[in-house]
This record gives C-alpha cells, structure tokens and sequence, in this order.
C-alpha cells in the first residue's frame, strides 16, 4: 500500500524502574504505547518505538538494600524479567527496547547536562536537604517520606506525591520521616545543580495553549502547574548510583533520574540508529517538523513529560517537542490501591503463567484507566473474557470457519451481486477501518477496540439471520454467499484487531488455507475463502481459576 501522507511516527512509552516485577497497573499505563506503533505500521507510516528499563535512581537503591544484592545486579533481573514479560509475554513491538545503563545513554545525558550548565540553564545552589543521623546519609526521594502538604496523603515521597501527582521539595513534607529507620530527619546544606524551569515558563505554556491531542488529565494538571508558577528543581542527589556529573568535585553526587531517563527517549532513538547501522537515521524523527511525537504513560508522569522534558529540549534546542500526551489514570485491584507490601497486587509474569496474554490486552484496553480510574476485578476478568472475547467476538470466527471447513472443503467464493443485508453489513467493515484507526490517533483505544468487537457482534447477527446451517440443506449456493460474506468480515476483523490483540490477529488468519496480508490498514476483497479446521481462539476461564487467584491476594 503505497501511503502518500507517509509519515515518521516517534512513540515514547514510559520507562519502568527496575526494582520490582511489573503489575498490572504498569502494564494498564504502557498498552496503547504498542496499539499505536502497530497502528501506524499497518498504516505505512515509519514508525521509531523505544523505551527501556530505568535502572537508576533510589528505588533500585532501596530494593537492593532490602535483598542485600548490588543495585547493578537487582537492575539487570528486573530488566531481563522486563524484556520476557513485555516483549516475550505482551507481544510489546518496541523497535529499541534498551537501559539507562549503557554507555550510549550516558554519553548523550552528561552531553545534554554539559551543554544547558554551559548556557546557564542549568546553575549550581546549596540548599537543605534532609539527612537522617541515624543512618548518616542525605534522603534522597524515596528514602523520605511525609505528610503532602496539598492532598494529605500520608507516604508521599520526597519528589513527588504518588496520590496526587504534585512535584514536591523534601521540606514541603509534613512530619518527615526516613523510610529506612522512622527517624525525623535534620536538614543540612548540599550543593546541587538545578534546571532553570522557571526561565521556560512562558515558551511551556504557549506551546501547551497550541498543543492538542492531549489527555484531559495531562492539559488540566499541566495547566495547573503552568498557572502556580513552575519552580527551578535540583537534578542531582547526593547519591553514586546514577549518571555521574562530568564535572569535577562531585563523586559523591549523580545525575537525578528524573532529569537522565526523560533523556532516554532521545538516547534510545540514537542507540537504534547505530544498531541498524545508520547512525543519523534518528534525524529522521528528531529534527523533522513534519513528524508526530506521542508519549504514553501513567498519570503520575504527566510533569515529567509536559514541563521538564520540554523544557530541556527547548534548551537544547533543534529537537521535536512532544505532539501527543496519553496520560492514563490509576488501576486498582479489587477496589484497592496496588500494594507491594502488603501483597495486594497481580504480577505480570504470574498472570501470563497462567492465562493467555490476549485476555489481558483485551481487558485494560476495553476496561483500563483511559479517562478515569479503573479497577481489575478477578470476576469480571472472567465475565468479560467468557462474554465478551469468547462469546461474541470469536464465536461469530469460530461458528462461520466450521461451517465452511465441515461443509465446503474447496472454500465458498464471494457473491458478485450482495442482497441488501450483506451488502451493509460489507459496508459496516470497509468504514471501521477508518473510524477504528481514527480511534487509535486520538488515543482513544476503547473505542478503538468496541467498533471492532461491534463488527463481530453485526457478523453474528448476520449469521442468525441468514442460518447457513439451514440453508446448506435446501439452498446451497444462497449458504455458500453467506458464508463467503462472513469470511470476509473474518478476514477484516484479523486486520483490525491485531493492534489491539497481536497474536489473535495472527491466529485468525491461521485459520484461512491461504496466507492474506495482515500487515496493512485496508479493506481487501477476497474471492475464495477456506478454512482449516478451527481451533479455539480462547480457553474460557473457570470459576475454579478465578477462586484460586482470589485467595492469593494479601498472602505471601
């Protein structure tokens, strides 16, 4: 398919700290990162597709200390876990799927660093930290925790309050206490570099005025910070696991995490480009006005990626601000907050043990944290599975593939004149490819994914209408053009859902005789359709599983 409004389509998804298996909320806030590089590719648009495992700062610290192993080593599990859950297990098509470890990575931050010191927007200042006597060391972010003064949550961290996502300073906390001892901190002064936000206040929020695509969560918290005032925030800690600062004099100190994984959007897009041997291929995405950025994470990045990553590219300068903000909300678990420490969580490589990874896909895409917080429920994990993907969705696939396959072994040809009925219901398929991709653009993937399951539920009506079952016995050829104009909404259905279910795309076009191009965004009329024996899609989930799953929750 020859796309002439081809165009190069950078995605961004947000970068998992590397101390922890991924749960399902992480995975809630990653899903459209995938749905839309797939999307484009099928569209003949050139897609760049990065992200990577964050494997700096002190979560890592923090997880390490706990299992008494070097954060370098709990970094590399996490990460080799990360690339088999997400890569191996969700069919994620990441084009670079790296680390903030490698050397590529950190080159490109110390020369982002180095070039915003030089031209003054980043500057050296003392300021009190927090320093716990007990354990002799500054607290950086997580190894402080406190009352937020805005919300009140009581575990906010030093940098930031996970309840509301407000950016905070150590001192802001109320009642401060260190996370590893309980104690009340002192502060004393420490010298660290600061990035000068507050110099880009009117450029962020001009360019957010003209901005849209955005979530709703993202434009309005941004607004917010924009109309409070954006403050200048360190970008070091007192801390040596990090990116170090290539200045002299601060062995002790590094890079802050916030400031060098942002980074890591750009430094994966150079580190795919040497990988394929065309070291200035990511010009193509970066210095290109006519490309489409989109950036896709959870709630709690939103400032990250609205205010201090372009405020770092506006100095930098000659690079593309984001285009597409895809800010999900929180997901809950049985009504309740996910939480590690109180086993109240579903992990990732537990859950893709046990069930297929399609049925999750389906289920945060059609019942995530899109615009509003969400919960996952084991029960209606199972209703939606059993109802929804098995009951409507592939038994209009598996009910048409048998009857061709037990009735017509030689294949069942398209009509060339449709009767009224099955010339809407053709009608119905060529639109949803551009309604479904429409969908997909602007970030709304639940709608996305309810047109296409839409389509089956009208091919299933179809079939009831027409009762091929019936008619291969008194009217063949009238069965046989049914059944033909079902296998080409099967045939349009494998297309449409593979952004959404990759392997469920692919299985579907398994059960054709004849390999169809699935890797294209286009209504394409087939003249023959035959069909193996059908196997099932999906296994449906019993009250059993789904009991034992339940039981888990808060127990070792």
């Amino acid at each position: 398919m020859e796309n002439k409004d081809k165009k190069k389509i950078f995605i961004g998804a947000a970068w998992p700290y590397a101390n922890n298996s991924l749960h399902l909320g992480h995975v809630s806030a990653l899903i459209g990162s995938d749905i839309l590089a797939r999307y484009f590719r099928k569209s003949g648009h050139d897609v760049l597709f990065v992200s990577g495992s964050d494997v700096h700062g002190t979560p890592i610290v923090v997880s390490s200390e706990k299992e008494n192993i070097a954060p370098d080593k709990i970094a590399q599990k996490y990460h080799k876990e990360f690339i088999e859950t997400l890569i191996g297990g969700l069919n994620f098509s990441y084009d670079n799927y790296t680390t903030t470890a490698t050397e590529n990575h950190k080159k490109i931050v110390q020369e982002i660093f180095l070039k915003l010191y030089e031209q003054g927007d980043i500057y050296k200042k003392t300021q009190d930290l927090p320093y716990c006597k007990k354990c002799k060391r500054f607290l950086p972010d997580r190894y402080i925790e406190g009352t937020c003064p805005k919300c009140k949550f009581k575990d906010a961290r030093g940098d930031q309050c996970d309840e509301c996502s407000t950016l905070l300073d150590p001192k802001d906390l109320i009642d401060p206490r260190c996370k590893t001892c309980g104690s009340k901190p002192d502060f004393r002064q420490s010298e660290h570099f600061f990035l000068k936000l507050s110099a880009y206040q009117d450029q962020i929020k001009n360019w957010v005025s003209k901005s849209h695509g955005w979530r709703t969560n993202a434009l309005g918290f941004t607004n917010k910070l924009i109309k409070e005032g954006i403050h200048d925030r360190a970008i070091t800690r007192d801390t040596k696991w990090g990116i170090p600062i290539p200045l002299p004099g601060y062995d002790e100190k590094s890079i802050y995490v916030w400031f060098e994984a942002v980074c890591g959007y750009f430094s994966a897009s150079q580190g795919w480009a040497k990988d394929n041997n065309q070291p200035d291929k990511w010009r193509d995405f970066w210095q290109n006005e006519n490309s489409l950025h989109y950036y896709v994470h959870g709630k709690d990045n939103i400032p990250f990626h609205t205010i201090i990553w372009p405020t770092i590219l506006l100095s930098y300068g000659g690079l593309h601000l984001p285009d597409r903000i895809i800010s999900s909300e929180y997901l809950t678990l049985e009504k309740k907050q996910f939480s590690k420490s109180r086993h109240w969580a579903v992990w990732l490589p537990e859950f893709l043990q046990k069930f297929d990874a399609d049925t999750l896909r389906y289920f945060l895409i059609a019942n995530g944290p899109e615009t509003s917080d969400a919960d996952f429920s084991w029960k209606d994990f199972q209703q939606r599975t059993n109802k929804e993907l098995i009951g409507n969705f592939t038994n209009f696939i598996h009910r048409t593939a048998h009857l061709i396959s037990s009735n017509f072994p030689d294949g069942v040809k398209y009509p060339e004149k449709l009767d009224e009925q099955s010339n809407g219901l053709i009608e119905l398929a060529q639109r949803s490819f551009e309604k479904v991709g429409t969908s997909i653009e602007k970030g709304d993937f639940r709608e996305g994914i309810r047109l296409v399951f839409g389509l089956a539920e009208e091919g299933n009506r179809y079939l009831a209408t027409k009762e091929p079952w019936k008619t291969i016995k008194t009217d063949p050829r009238e069965a046989q053009e049914s059944l033909a104009v079902c296998g080409q909404i099967i045939h349009c259905l494998g297309i449409l859902i593979n952004p959404f279910l990759p392997q469920t795309g692919l299985n579907i076009f398994k059960l054709f005789r004849k390999d169809y191009n699935l890797h294209v965004w286009e209504y394409e009329e087939i003249s023959l359709f035959r069909f193996e024996k059908p196997e099932l899609l999906f296994n449906r989930i019993e009250d059993a599983e789904i009991i034992e799953e339940e039981n888990k929750l808060g127990k070792n």
